[in-house]
């Protein structure tokens, strides 16, 4: 059975549903706020998590997008909010699914059999690399790692008996990302090798109303090729697919 981790911060609501799925053969983990509940994905990635909305940190809505930085792991939400508007922006934050509150596990067992069934493809891990660049999106972090064929200099052999000199060590450099450049990012390397949609990617990153600005998505990718590219004018990891959209090489 699959690693469920669910995130609640009700503890009797907690503890039974913990019960109750850890009796059918699943392994169960749990967090009770929204950044527990990301370093809880990041260090023991689940293959299902079940959320709740009303987090005593953060919104819930905002753990999905935190999540969706890097994972397509299926996403049940349990919440007692009703409306419409709360349903519509957490399918569109990423969810696979909304219960509301009171619900029998019965019916969340179900749900489970059924977003585990339509979930596939291989997932992207919080930490990837681009060239030179350690991308983690869990931590939102991005390092420059040293160029290790640049620090060996031709003709620097040490003379007959001496002692060779030690390497210098280059100190790894940080790049900067803002939170749009994140989204950007997320949804490309989501899907390795796959052409993306400009119209999917103005979607999934500006939201609905925005599927025809594609100067500021342009604007985006230049940006991030200038900071993650070896040649920005030749980019070899985020390409271009003319009048069509843009692609993530590894």
């Amino acid at each position: 059975m699959g690693r469920i981790l669910i995130v609640e911060d009700e503890p009797q609501l907690l503890r039974a549903m913990r019960i109750n799925l850890r009796s059918r053969g699943h392994e169960v983990r749990t967090a009770v706020d929204g950044g527990h509940a990301l370093r809880e994905a990041a260090s023991h990635p689940p293959d299902l998590v079940v959320l709740d909305l009303g987090l005593p940190d953060l919104d819930g809505i905002d753990v999905i997008r935190g999540l969706r930085g890097w994972t397509r792991v299926p996403i049940i939400v349990l919440s007692g909010r009703t409306s419409g508007h709360d349903k519509i922006a957490a399918l569109d934050a990423g969810a696979d699914d909304y219960v509301t509150k009171p619900f029998s596990v019965e019916e969340l067992l179900a749900r489970i059999r059924a977003v585990t069934r339509r979930a596939g493809g291989a997932e992207t891990g919080p930490v990837i690399t681009i060239g030179r660049h350690r991308i983690d999106f869990a931590a939102k972090a991005v390092t420059t790692l040293p160029d290790l064929d640049s620090a060996q200099t031709p003709g620097s052999e040490p003379a007959p008996g001496s002692e060779p000199a030690p390497e210098p060590v280059q100190a790894p450099e940080s790049v900067r990302l803002t939170p749009t450049e994140w989204r950007l990012l997320a949804v490309l390397v989501r899907e390795p090798g796959k052409l993306v949609a400009s119209r999917s990617l103005l979607d999934q990153v500006w939201g609905p109303g925005h599927a025809d600005d594609t100067s500021s998505l342009r604007l985006y990718v230049n940006r991030l090729r200038r900071k993650l590219e070896p040649d920005p004018s030749r980019p070899r990891h985020l390409t271009t697919e003319p009048g069509m959209g843009y692609r993530y090489q590894p």
